[in-house]
């Protein structure tokens, strides 16, 4: 066993698949965001400092099963599309289609670094990859930017967990307190969202295309 204070199940990955299994570990996290990457990749390293993988293929594999998790989000956007993406979107209260409009003019101009930097930040690191199969970002325009962030993400905790050896999991108080910094900005962004939309004049009508 290579850290009892670690879920099992990543244990028994690492334990049974040595690399491979912590990047099938970071690929679904990709597909799940609860589960804890700020677990696994520090957890990788340290089982690279005691030589049960090397750190080479813990950065490869891990960064590989990113790519990999964050391709089937993009192809959950790919289907979903953009005519179901705008129905569901006109159902909700408070948002206009001139919303998601402005939404893919923004992602248009600036996706490929909002999917490289989006790669580093928690929440947001696995959901960018949803508008960008929504809007049939390119795959090599996808893909760049996707390995780029990940790897360099990975590279940090993989690389923390392998110096901190039996202490890696001190890691996890600094991604937690960076996690929670982003999720209270979102939510205030959010509430900022429902504030300016309900006291601005005309804020409960809805245009599409064709409204003059």
């Amino acid at each position: 066993m290579i850290e009892s204070n670690a879920p099992n199940w990543i244990n028994s990955l690492m334990d049974t698949l040595g690399a491979p299994g912590a990047g099938l570990a970071v690929a679904l996290e990709n597909l799940f965001p609860p589960l804890p990457s700020e677990v696994i990749l520090p957890l990788a390293g340290f089982a690279s400092s005691t030589g049960r993988m090397s750190l080479i293929a813990a950065l490869l594999w891990t960064t590989a099963g990113s790519v990999v998790g964050a391709l089937a989000l993009y192809g959950v956007g790919a289907l979903l599309g953009r005519e179901r993406t705008v129905a569901i979107a006109a159902k909700l209260p408070l948002v206009k289609v001139t919303d998601i409009e402005r939404t893919e003019a923004w992602f248009a101009r600036h996706g490929s670094k909002a999917v490289f930097f989006g790669r580093m930040i928690p929440i947001f690191r696995s959901l960018i990859s949803v508008p960008a199969g929504i809007g049939r970002m390119p795959l090599p325009l996808f893909l760049a930017p996707t390995a780029l962030g990940s790897a360099i993400w990975n590279s940090v905790f993989v690389g923390a967990g392998y110096a901190l050896g039996e202490n890696w999991s001190e890691v996890t108080d600094y991604v937690s307190a960076y996690s929670k910094v982003v999720l209270a900005l979102a939510v205030g962004a959010v509430f900022m969202f429902v504030v300016l939309r309900l006291f601005r004049p005309g804020s409960g009508q809805r245009r599409g295309r064709s409204s003059s």
